[in-house]
């Protein structure tokens, strides 16, 4: 049995993959039992980690920082493309109301902070690591110990003092979210499901999904006109699709001819179809669909290269088809001639069989291809996220540089390619199978790390000194921001449960309590809210640390 032994004591490669193996596999058990109705989910890796830390059974430093930092960039890379494309629309319609609140969040906490050390006699040093743990925010720990090793005369006891202070605050920093959540969803009488529902169908309106109206040609200024001559159809972003003229339903093309009786398909947004309906004609009681011999439609994908930035005018005049409409992640309408289709676009053809048939061929319609995830646009984007977290930022009175460090910096890449959509031939689309591993991977093995790092000073800083105290004081800064924003955004602002969780959250920078979030409900509501208010926050949690050190010293 020596073999055994030595792969648990010896430092090697087997020995660092079999320890993280069990510390998630242990923790992920861990997460499924449940006291009182509540799991810890997939946090439940950090108190493996830190039970694994307590016994010094750990692994190289240096790996577990990379471990570490590559599975928190892992975790917020997936998250950032899987909510970019919705995130532009969300800040807009959300975002200033939803960054004030979590602004609100971060300020309470440092004003928290610092009364806590003047009235309750902790020394400002550990106070500081006290705020960045109980708000799980790594980065604000690294940069509140280097403003802190900037300060004259600081013993090499003094910078020890913050990393203890967070040891102590950090699990229940996450513990404290997720218990913020349960309380608001108890106190309010949360129903998850009509939450989701609520949300869902906010979002079903926001849309603007596009439907169908067929009209019956009365405008007798519109009679012997084509398609091509009609101004407004174009300016209103309506598609006409098929079109009945003399008893025989045809496609509608820009040389299609209208006459008085005529009845035609249009498809495009609620409101400016009932205007159309004041231009053109009433409501005709023929189904174009049902009486239509030679026409079909088809929802074909986009999965070949030479159709990628391909315009719709160019596609319909090559096949002779016409696509009403075009379903993106979180998105439906009907494109103009001019719109470009991006990989993954689902997009509704009408045509004859064999129009059909050779533009799927073009398109490629291959749900094997839409599936299989290009690997080489992922660490592109890792590494241009690398390269912008990395990037030092001078801002006025701070005399050391601020960074978005390895998680704001390729979250925001991650959303700004996700809203490319494409780079040529190249995809920045991940499909959902994939996007889920990246993330689970990475959070699991980004807890894993947290918890080996910590879990041999975590109880020992606990049984002696002032541990227990300072975790105490930890808990205000954790929850009472929290609770308080909460109750404002419930009581005055009537938001959406699922979003005050991304909310709350995306305001403690918490991966795992955005992980256990995502848990409660399938709906994009948590991560929108999360990644709407991570990158101000993540600068404004990194600029609190510092200022904390360099003000009050």
């Amino acid at each position: 049995m020596s073999w055994l032994l030595s792969l648990f004591n010896q430092d090697s490669v087997p020995h660092t993959l079999l320890i993280i193996s069990l510390v998630v596999a242990s923790g992920l058990v861990l997460g499924r039992v449940s006291l009182a109705g509540i799991q810890l989910g997939i946090a439940g890796v950090l108190f493996s980690g830190l039970l694994f830390g307590h016994f010094q059974i750990s692994i190289n430093q240096e790996v577990m920082n990379f471990l570490r930092e590559f599975g928190l960039v892992l975790f917020v890379y997936a998250i950032g493309l899987q909510v970019g494309p919705s995130f532009v629309s969300s800040f807009f319609r959300y975002g200033l109301r939803l960054n004030g609140m979590a602004a609100a969040i971060v300020i309470l906490g440092a004003l928290i902070t610092v009364l806590i050390s003047i009235v309750g006699d902790i020394p400002m040093p550990v106070a500081v690591g006290l705020f960045s743990g109980a708000t799980t925010n790594t980065p604000s720990l690294a940069a509140a110990q280097q403003a802190l090793g900037s300060l004259p005369d600081i013993s090499s006891e003094t910078l020890k003092m913050p990393g203890l202070g967070y040891a102590v605050a950090y699990p229940f920093g996450i513990a404290g979210i997720i218990l913020a959540m349960l309380l608001n969803k108890r106190l309010f009488k949360v129903d998850i499901t009509a939450e989701a529902k609520s949300f869902a169908d906010k979002q079903q309106e926001d849309a603007h999904v596009p439907i169908w109206k067929d009209l019956r040609v009365e405008n007798p200024n519109l009679n012997g006109l084509t398609l091509r001559q009609i101004p407004f159809f174009h300016g209103m972003n309506v598609v006409m699709t098929r079109i009945l003229h003399n008893g025989e339903v045809d496609i509608a093309g820009q040389d299609s001819l209208l006459t008085i009786g005529d009845t035609i398909r249009l498809v495009g947004e609620r409101e400016p179809l009932e205007q159309l309906k004041i231009l053109i004609g009433p409501e005709s009681d023929v189904d174009l669909k049902q009486i239509a011999t030679k026409l079909q439609s088809r929802r074909l994908l986009v999965t070949n290269k030479t159709a990628i930035n391909q315009t719709v005018g160019n596609l319909c005049m090559l096949y002779g088809v016409t696509i009403s409409r075009i379903h993106r992640p979180d998105v439906e309408f009907s494109p103009t001639s001019g719109v470009h289709v991006h990989f993954g676009d689902e997009l509704n053809v009408v045509g004859s069989q064999e129009a059909l048939n050779s533009i799927e061929k073009a398109l490629g319609n291959s749900l094997e291809e839409i599936n299989h995830p290009q690997i080489m646009p992922i660490f592109i984007g890792i590494s241009l996220g690398v390269l912008l977290g990395s990037l030092p930022m001078y801002l006025p009175g701070i005399p050391s540089a601020v960074k978005l460090g390895m998680a704001g910096g390729p979250l925001l890449v991650a959303i700004m390619l996700s809203r490319i959509g494409n780079w040529g031939t190249m995809t920045w689309h991940l499909p959902k199978s994939s996007n889920i591993i990246l993330k689970d991977i990475g959070i699991v093995l980004f807890l894993a790390c947290v918890g080996l790092h910590s879990g041999d000073q975590f109880v020992e800083t606990l049984v002696k000194g002032d541990g227990f105290y300072w975790m105490a004081c930890a808990t205000l800064i954790t929850l009472l921001p929290l609770l308080i924003i909460a109750a404002v955004a419930r009581l005055v602002y009537k938001l959406n449960f699922l979003t005050l969780c991304g909310l709350l959250a995306g305001s403690m920078t918490d991966p795992p309590a955005l992980a256990f979030a995502n848990n409660l409900s399938p709906s994009a509501a948590v991560s929108m809210a999360y990644a709407t208010v991570y990158p101000l926050v993540m600068i404004l949690r990194i600029i609190a640390a510092q200022l904390i050190i360099l003000l009050v010293n």
